[in-house]
C-alpha cells in the first residue's frame, strides 16, 4: 500500500497544465508550506529550497508533512525500496516520456501509451513531470535489473540493459494501477532467476494467435521472459511448414501468426521457446510418415515412437529443427526427449531387437537403446547448436548407467520422478547440469485433470514452492541454487476440450502470479496469500 501522501493527495494546476502531486500531512489536509511548494514545481518556477539532483533536477524541500514513502505494491514484489518523504508522482496531462538512446524507444512509446503521456523521444532538457528511461551500462553485471527513482515530480528508471528498463516500466505502470501514483524514493530490482517461463502445449489444443498474444502481455507485465511453444505431438502439428507440409494439421498458426507472436513477444523482452518432441511424442509426423513409426519385435506399432534405427528418422526431424531455427531467433531450444515408449518395457533389447542392432552398431558391442535414445539426443542438440541455440531436455530423456552421455550442455527440464528409472535432481546437479524446474507437483496445468493431476493452486505455489523444489515438495541443498537457471509453468492438453481457451486463461492466472513471484524472489513473501491475492485483484 502506498503511503497517504500518494493515495489522497492534492491536485494542483500551473499553466493551464493538471500536475499530479500529492501534498498530504501527517494528518491527511495540506499545510500552506506543502501548497506553495507544490504550486511553484507545478509551474515550473524558480527552483525551491531543495535544491537540485543530478537525476531529476529542481526538488522541493522534504517536509514532516509528508511521511516516509513505502514501497510500491506490484506482483512481483520489489526486492528493495529507499524511503524518501516526498509527493511521489503520478501521470498529468502534458507529462512527457523522454529516453536517453533512441535503442529505449519501444520502452518509452508503450509506458507512454499506458499511462497516457506524450513521448517526446529523446531530448536532454527536464521538465516536470516526466518520465526518462536511461540505459546505465556500469549498473552491475545483471541486464535485467534496473533503478526506478521517484523525486521532484520526476521518475527516471535506469538499467544495465534494455530489459531491466522495460521492466522498471512495469512496476512504474503497476504502481500507478494499484494506487494512482508511484511513492517518492529509489527501487533497486532485479530477479533471482534468469529463466521466467510459461510453456503452453498448442499441439493437443489449437489457441489462437490473439489468445496468445495476449498471455504475452499477461506475462510481460509480470516480469517473465519466456513463453514455451510444445507445437508437435501426436494429436497435432501446429505450425505452417515448408519443408514438410503434409504434417501439419488442419487447425495451425500460420508463420505470419507466428511471427507477430515473436515480435510481439520480443517487444516485451521474452523469448519464445519452440519445442519439437522427439523421439516419442511424433504421432502428427508419424501419421504422414507411417514407414517412420517404430514397431516392436511382433510387428505391433507404437504410439508417437519414431523408430530412431532409421536415417529417414533423422533427417525428417533435423529439416523441421533447420526450418524452424530461422522462425524462432531466440537463444533457446526445448528438444524434449520425453516418454520414448522404446524404453517403459522391462527388456527394451528384447521387445526392440532392430533399435538393439543400430545401437551396437553405431556405439559398440555392449551399447543398448538407452545409448541409441541418446546418441539421437545428442545429434538433436548438435543440429540446434548449429544455429546458436541452447539445448533443453526433459528429465527422463537422461539416462544413468549409459556408455554413451548426454551433451554436458543439455539443460536438464525436471518436471517429475514418476518415469521408470527416475534420478532425483541431485544426480543431474551433481553432474554439474543447468537445471530449469517444471516440477509437475505445482506447476503443470493439466487440461482434465487425467492420471493424477489436479490444476495448481496459487496459493499452494505461494507458500510451500520455490526453484529449489524439483521433484516433489522437497528441496534440493542450497549449493545447488546456482544450476538452477528458474522454472516454468506449463499448460498440458490431454483432455483439450476440457476448457476453453477463456476458462485456461482464468484458471491459471493466479498460479502464474505466484510463480514468478517466487522466481524474482524465493526468499518467503512478505504479502499474506489473502493480501497477495486481494492486490493482483487490484492490479488487473
Amino acid at each position: 500500500m502506498l503511503v497517504a501522501a500518494v493515495a489522497a493527495g492534492a491536485l494542483v494546476a500551473g499553466s493551464g497544465v493538471a500536475l499530479g502531486i500529492w501534498a498530504a500531512s501527517d494528518g491527511g489536509g495540506d499545510t500552506p508550506a506543502d501548497s506553495t511548494a507544490a504550486s511553484s514545481e507545478g509551474r515550473g518556477a524558480a527552483s525551491p529550497p531543495g535544491g537540485t539532483s543530478p537525476e531529476t533536477g529542481p526538488r522541493p524541500s522534504p517536509s514532516r508533512s509528508h511521511p516516509l514513502s513505502t514501497p510500491p505494491r506490484t506482483i512481483p514484489a520489489v526486492r528493495d525500496h529507499t524511503a524518501e518523504r516526498g509527493p511521489g508522482w503520478r501521470p498529468a496531462r502534458g507529462h512527457r516520456v523522454v529516453v536517453e538512446h533512441a535503442t529505449l524507444a519501444d520502452e518509452g512509446r508503450l509506458i507512454a501509451g499506458e499511462l497516457g503521456l506524450t513521448y517526446a523521444g529523446e531530448k536532454d532538457d527536464t521538465r516536470a513531470g516526466d518520465v526518462r528511461l536511461v540505459l546505465n551500462r556500469d549498473a552491475g553485471a545483471n541486464p535485467e535489473a534496473y533503478t526506478m527513482t521517484v523525486r521532484g515530480g520526476r521518475v527516471t528508471v535506469s538499467g544495465r540493459g534494455e530489459a531491466g528498463v522495460f521492466y522498471g516500466t512495469r512496476t512504474l505502470k503497476q504502481a500507478i494501477r494499484g494506487a494512482g501514483g508511484a511513492p517518492e524514493g529509489v527501487v533497486r530490482d532485479e530477479p533471482a532467476k534468469q529463466r521466467r517461463g510459461m510453456m503452453l502445449d498448442i499441439a493437443r489444443k489449437h489457441y489462437t494467435a490473439d489468445w496468445i498474444e495476449d498471455r504475452i502481455r499477461e506475462l510481460g507485465d509480470l516480469k517473465f521472459n519466456e513463453l514455451g511453444l510444445h507445437f508437435s505431438d501426436d494429436q497435432g502439428f501446429r505450425i505452417e511448414s515448408d519443408s514438410h507440409p503434409e504434417v501439419v494439421s488442419a487447425q495451425h498458426l500460420t508463420k505470419a501468426q507466428v511471427k507477430r507472436i515473436v515480435g510481439l513477444a520480443a517487444s516485451r523482452h521474452i523469448t519464445v521457446v519452440p519445442e519439437i518432441d522427439s523421439p516419442g511424442h511424433l504421432g502428427a509426423v508419424i501419421a504422414a510418415h507411417p514407414d517412420l513409426q517404430l514397431r516392436n519385435a511382433s510387428g505391433g506399432a507404437v504410439r508417437g515412437a519414431i523408430d530412431i534405427s532409421k536415417d529417414a528418422s533423422a533427417r525428417i526431424v533435423d529439416d523441421l529443427l533447420n526450418e524452424y531455427a530461422g522462425l524462432f531467433p531466440g537463444g533457446q531450444w526445448h528438444l524434449g526427449g520425453d516418454e520414448y515408449q522404446a524404453l517403459t518395457v522391462s527388456d527394451p533389447e528384447a521387445s526392440f531387437p532392430a533399435l538393439a542392432a543400430a545401437a551396437r552398431a553405431e556405439h559398440g558391442p555392449g551399447a543398448t537403446v538407452e545409448d541409441l535414445a541418446t546418441g539421437w539426443l545428442n545429434d538433436r542438440a548438435a543440429t540446434a547448436r548449429a544455429h546458436g541455440r541452447a539445448p533443453r531436455a526433459w528429465n527422463d530423456g537422461f539416462f544413468r548407467g549409459t556408455s554413451v552421455g548426454a551433451a554436458k550442455d543439455i539443460q536438464v527440464a525436471y518436471w517429475t520422478g514418476k518415469e521408470i528409472g527416475a534420478r532425483l535432481p541431485v544426480e543431474y546437479l551433481r553432474e554439474g547440469r543447468k537445471v530449469v524446474n517444471y516440477n509437475d507437483e505445482f506447476l503443470y496445468y493439466v487440461l482434465g485433470q487425467p492420471l493424477t493431476f489436479v490444476y495448481p493452486t496459487g496459493q499452494r505455489i505461494y507458500e510451500q514452492w520455490t526453484p529449489r523444489v524439483l521433484r516433489g515438495t522437497t528441496a534440493v541443498p542450497a549449493r545447488y541454487d546456482g544450476q538452477i537457471l528458474g522454472g516454468s509453468f506449463a499448460i498440458w492438453g490431454d483432455l483439450p476440450r476440457s476448457q476453453t481457451q477463456e476458462q485456461v486463461a482464468a484458471g491459471i492466472r493466479m498460479p502464474l502470479r505466484a510463480t514468478v513471484q517466487k522466481l524474482w524472489n524465493p526468499d518467503e513473501p512478505k504479502l499474506s496469500w489473502a493480501r497477495f491475492r486481494t492486490l493482483a485483484d487490484r492490479l488487473g
